[in-house]
C-alpha cells in the first residue's frame, strides 16, 4: 500500500521555492520537480510484479516530500497515484498566510457557488487546493473553526462536516489546533 511522509517540512531546494503555486502546476510541471524512483514492488501480483520495476517514488525537491505508489503491475498507473499522493500531502502539510480580509480563491468561491453547504468530492480537480486553503485559513485564525467558518460565510457544522469527511485532513486540522493550544474536535 503507498504512503505520504505527511509531516510539515520547511521549503527547501530551489531559490524562492514556494508552497503557494504548487497545486496550480499541471502534473507534468510538479513531476518536473520531482526526482523520481521506480524500483520492484514486493508482495503478491505474482511473476510480473517480480519482474518489473513498475513501483514509483517521488521525491519533491521543493518540499521534501516523499510518496511512494507500488499496488498496481502498472508503472502508470503508480506514477498517477503517486501525483496524486504528492498533492495531497502538499495540501496538508504546506502553509501559506492567507491577507486578512482577502478575496476567497477561484476554486473555493467556485465550490461554495455550486454547493453552499461545501461539499466537495475528493477526486474533483479542486478538492486538494480547497483543501490546502482550509488549512492555511485554520492556520491563520489560531485553529478556530468557528473563525474559519465566518471567513469563507458557511455555518461551523458545514466546515467540520467537511473536514471530517477526510481521514488525514482531520488528523492534520487537529494537530494545527493542538499547536495553537485548542482541543481537538471530535
Amino acid at each position: 500500500m503507498g504512503s505520504a511522509d505527511t509531516q510539515p517540512h520547511k521549503t527547501r531546494g530551489r531559490a524562492g521555492a514556494s508552497s503557494g503555486g504548487l497545486l496550480e502546476l499541471a502534473d507534468a510541471e510538479l513531476l518536473a520537480q520531482c526526482e523520481v524512483d521506480t524500483y520492484r514492488a514486493s508482495g503478491p501480483g505474482g511473476q510480473k510484479r517480480n519482474k518489473t520495476s513498475s513501483a514509483v517514488r517521488l521525491r519533491h525537491e521543493p518540499t521534501g516530500l516523499i510518496v511512494i505508489a507500488e499496488e498496481s503491475r502498472s508503472q502508470h498507473e503508480n506514477r498517477d497515484r503517486a501525483i496524486r499522493r504528492l498533492r495531497e500531502a502538499i495540501a496538508l502539510t504546506q502553509r501559506n498566510p492567507v491577507p486578512p480580509g482577502g478575496a476567497l480563491p477561484p476554486c473555493l468561491a467556485d465550490a461554495l457557488r455550486r454547493n453552499p453547504g461545501l461539499r466537495v468530492n475528493p477526486r474533483h480537480a479542486d478538492y486538494f487546493r480547497i483543501v490546502q486553503h482550509l488549512l492555511d485559513l485554520l492556520a491563520g485564525v489560531g485553529g478556530s473553526v468557528a473563525d474559519a467558518a465566518a471567513k469563507i460565510g458557511i455555518s461551523t457544522a458545514q466546515l467540520v462536516r467537511f473536514l471530517k469527511c477526510d481521514g488525514k485532513l482531520w488528523t492534520h486540522v487537529n494537530r494545527l489546533r493542538a499547536e495553537h493550544g485548542l482541543p481537538p474536535l471530535k
